[in-house]
Formats: C-alpha cells, structure tokens, sequence
C-alpha cells in the first residue's frame, strides 16, 4: 500500500463493498485486502473503440477509494488512452510490449464496440482500424472484460441500420468475454471481477448471455 493515495480504513471498508459485490461473507476482507495489494497482479489493457467513454468517465469518476487509488492500488493499468502520460508510438509501444511480454497473462478491459464492415475501416487510432487492434491484441489475453453495454453487445453504435458494422466483441473477434453491462457499467463490478480473478485464480461464474452471476 502506498499511504499517499488510500488510507488503510479507507481501503478495508472499499474491499467490504468488493466482497458485498462478489456475495462473500465480510470474513473474506483480509483476503481481498491481500489479493489486491499482491505483486502478482496481472496487467491490465484497456483498450478504446466506439464509444462515448462514458464508462471511463463513470470508473474516473469513482469515490471511496478515488481513481488514484483504484488504478494504483488496485488495477495494474499499463495502457488506457484517456488517462495515460504516453502518446503516440509510446503509447502503442506500451501497449504491445504488454501483449508481447505478457502474452496469456494480462486482462484485457475492452470499452465500446468494434466496427466491421468493410474490414473496419470506418473506425481508427493511430492509423490502424479498431478491428486490427483488436484481433492483434485480445486473443492474447488471459481473460478479456468487455465494460459497458457498448463493447458487450454493440450498444447504440449496433443500432440499425448499423453502417459501420459495429459488434460487441464477442461477435467481433470470436472470443468469449465477461460483459459486465450498463451504460455507464458500476465501477464497483469491473473491481470485483479482477478480485474474483486474483483470489481464485478464475473469472466469476457467468449467466448465458456472459454476465457474472453477481451483477
């Protein structure tokens, strides 16, 4: 824990509301306090694509512990575009270094749908489509989160007539994912799911549609 950014109270009663979430008896608190302070938390990716970033805005927007602490303490976020310091290539570099370096090990948090048609051309960064970042990057995850109704089932942006094509990413780029939905999705559910991940060594057990159980 690095004291500047959460008190010690602070943070136990934020893992109490973790493993209210999750359904676990508050008995589990210095177990999740463990877990989420671990060294061995994987790398988190958070990758952008049709979206509003009203998901990122409602997580940045979090209180009880702040965004600070969340990112710090908690998530191991090595690449999100709205808050990152690097631009650029060494944005990009970053990123695939994570992918490269940590290939099956890293969570990748997918915000906003993937447009398709036309081979993706109608939504870029940096010069590639969104759907070339995707394929080059999630099926490496070890677990990939889709946050927000957007990335989970394609959102406003699948609206018909749907020019662009958008998808969620499961029926984007054919991986199975953990949708937490909403528009914007609780912060407190993306937090859990990498708890849930930290202390059982899995994903929480999910409803037919890829919702966890507990939200």
């Amino acid at each position: 824990m690095t004291p500047h950014t959460i008190s010690r109270r602070t943070f136990l009663k934020y893992c109490g509301s973790v493993a209210a979430a999750l359904g676990l008896s508050q008995a589990m608190i210095p177990q999740i306090a463990e877990a989420l302070t671990s060294d061995n938390r994987p790398p988190v990716l958070w990758l952008h694509f049709s979206e509003c970033t009203g998901c990122s805005e409602s997580f940045l927007r979090a209180a009880d512990p702040d965004i600070t602490a969340i990112l710090l303490d908690v998530l191991n976020v090595t690449y999100h575009e709205t808050i990152q310091v690097a631009c650029g290539e060494k944005a990009e570099y970053n990123r695939d270094q994570t992918v490269l370096n940590h290939a099956g090990e890293f969570i990748c948090i997918v915000e906003g749908s993937i447009p398709t048609a036309d081979n993706g051309v109608y939504g870029m960064v940096g010069g590639r489509t969104m759907l070339d970042i995707a394929q080059s990057v999630i099926p490496h995850a070890k677990h990939t989160i889709a946050f927000g109704t957007c990335a989970a089932y394609g959102g406003l942006a699948a609206a018909a007539p749907n020019p662009t094509g958008a998808k969620g990413v499961k029926d984007a780029i054919g991986v199975d994912t953990i949708n937490i939905t909403g528009c914007p999705p609780h912060p407190i559910n993306l937090v859990a799911c990498v708890t849930s991940y930290l202390l059982n060594n899995q994903m929480p057990a999910l409803r037919s549609d890829g919702r966890p159980t507990f939200c």
